[in-house]
């Protein structure tokens, strides 16, 4: 019984755990990288094809984004997730397929210039997102599912984003049971629309993330409202547009439902039912999705405003853009407007375009609602660079800056430590994970002197055996290199190959005790195909 820490180790993105029981192969979350990329993940300790199982703690990328690539490479196991997990992969992923493939083509066009470039292949492809798609199976929280021989799992509310859940998981070899419990991303109190965090009472072990764990949000001091109604006012009467920058699934339909108050309440004085467009067809897709799991995700504030029969993320002056031709439309409308568009980081999507045509514009302001990872150009913009390259051009940063304080879907330190601390009785291990470098660090360190618990921070690749209670391999970090286009392009090439031949292996594994007849089939199908290619 084996815990393998893959990714998001003194790192932000690119969540991935790795378990072993009872001969089972299981990957808790495969998400992917965003940003800087300060650490090298560790490979999967079994080849993809032999992963049984993923157990997705929510939709956001970098927990769920590398789903498609596992598919890609053999996996051909279930993914398990709650409902409205599974509603928003469903869009997400697709997504992020078609960014993947649209940057892909991109670079190869850019690269017929030079005859020496070697072709971009897209990390997955739409065919690749359907097929992780397929694999999603969906349950409610609370509900024990015993999954198979040695695993029993429990997803429960953890108040990040719609559907998002920790992950209770009871591992079984022999006579022995050990209890872990995993995160996933733990939210914040108070947030418009979904439920706040449920605490879990018990575990032997705990992963759990760190992203805020060295800062404290403004306790209920910031009214969302009246700051995001100021900032309209403001910009609308210099007669700039306000551009929001917001991650398409989340936070945009919070953002909406502070919007559906100013409105109401008529906070925002001489500019009538201003228009406030959303200019993302994820988006679109996800606040249809918010209203399908309403019932079993939304808290009591609003649900008192969904049984008046309002919708509580809706309002005259609501605009849709959903075709490229609507987006670019935007942008040749002089009225003042909200803008809210995707990615909320502003690393690819429509919202590039919106700041490329309002970010030189003095009257203009632009709002970040949402966390910035180091190296994005969202983080940039948010440090105060002067000058931006947006479509291979210099774009001056002369709009006004702001972020909307308070507003964070990840719970701060002190909610971090009211979660871990409201476990019954201390767990034997609590790992640290999903916090950079020096957040993790201090976090352990707090969590250590100031209360007590045993806590660790490992580096990708340490390896934790679950029965004796021991680390077997203590990971050292390891630097990111950076890799040249080309040396990148052949290597997803060849390890497209090299896992073909991994999920070839695994059916001959898994063929054994066949018919006679299939497996001689087999072997001379195998043999025909090799003796092609040695011909070559």
């Amino acid at each position: 019984m084996k815990l393998v820490f893959i990714g998001a180790d003194h790192e932000v993105t690119g969540s991935c755990h790795y378990l072993e029981v009872n001969g089972r192969h299981i990957l808790i979350d495969y998400g992917m990288e965003q940003g800087a990329n300060v650490f090298e993940n560790a490979e999967l300790p079994v080849a993809e094809s032999m992963i049984d199982y993923v157990l997705l703690t929510h939709a956001h990328v970098d927990h769920s984004g590398m789903l498609p690539r596992l598919v890609a490479r053999g996996f051909r196991g279930e993914i398990l997730a709650t409902k409205a997990t599974c509603d928003l992969c469903n869009i997400m992923l697709r997504d992020c397929a078609h960014i993947q493939m649209q940057e892909a083509e991109w670079k190869n066009r850019k690269a017929k210039r030079s005859a020496n470039s070697p072709i971009v292949e897209p990390v997955y492809t739409l065919e690749d997102a359907d097929g992780a798609i397929k694999k999603l199976v969906p349950y409610n929280y609370g509900e024990i599912v015993e999954v198979c021989e040695g695993l029993k799992v429990r997803f429960t509310d953890i108040g990040h984003l719609l559907g998002s859940s920790s992950i209770e998981v009871w591992a079984t070899e022999g006579d022995v049971t050990k209890k872990i419990v995993f995160s996933g991303d733990i939210g914040n109190k108070n947030q418009p629309l979904i439920k706040d965090p449920q605490y879990t009472k018990d575990a032997d072990y705990v992963v759990m993330e760190s992203t805020y764990g060295d800062r404290l949000h403004e306790e209920n001091k910031t009214d969302n409202v009246r700051e995001l109604a100021n900032v309209i006012q403001e910009t609308f009467d210099h007669g700039g547009n306000v551009v929001i920058p917001s991650f398409a699934v989340g936070r945009t339909q919070e953002i909406l439902y502070f919007i559906r108050q100013i409105k109401e309440k008529e906070m925002v004085k001489g500019h009538g039912e201003f228009p406030v467009y959303v200019d993302s067809p994820l988006a679109v897709e996800a606040t249809g999705i918010f209203h399908k799991n309403e019932i079993e995700c939304f808290d009591e504030e609003a649900m008192k405003i969904v049984k008046k029969g309002i919708n509580p993320i809706s309002f005259p002056g609501l605009k849709l853009a959903i075709t490229s031709e609507e987006s670019k439309f935007i942008n040749f409308d002089d009225t003042p407007k909200v803008i809210i568009s995707a990615s909320g980081m502003c690393e690819a999507g429509r919202i590039r375009h919106h700041l490329k045509h309002n970010l030189w514009r003095r009257e203009c302001t632009i709002l970040f609602v949402g966390y910035q990872a180091v190296g994005t150009l969202g983080r940039l913009i948010v440090d105060g660079i002067e000058e931006v390259r947006l479509f291979g051009e210099p774009i001056k940063v002369e709009a006004s800056i702001k972020t909307l304080a308070g507003l964070s879907g990840h719970a701060d330190k002190n909610g971090l430590i009211e979660w871990i601390s409201a476990f019954e009785e201390k767990p034997r291990k609590v790992f640290i994970v999903h916090g950079e470098d020096s957040v993790v660090k201090n976090f352990v360190e707090c969590l250590q002197v100031e209360h007590g618990i045993k806590a660790y921070a490992p580096y990708s690749g340490t390896e934790f055996n679950l029965l004796t209670n021991k680390l077997e391999y203590e990971a050292e970090p390891i630097p990111v290199k950076k890799v040249t286009t080309k040396a990148k392009a052949a290597s997803d090439v060849f390890g497209r190959l090299l896992a073909a031949g991994q999920r070839l292996m695994a059916v001959i594994h898994k063929s054994e005790g066949g018919a006679n007849k299939d497996l001689a089939k087999l072997a001379d199908q195998i043999n025909s195909l090799c003796d092609k290619w040695e011909s070559k």
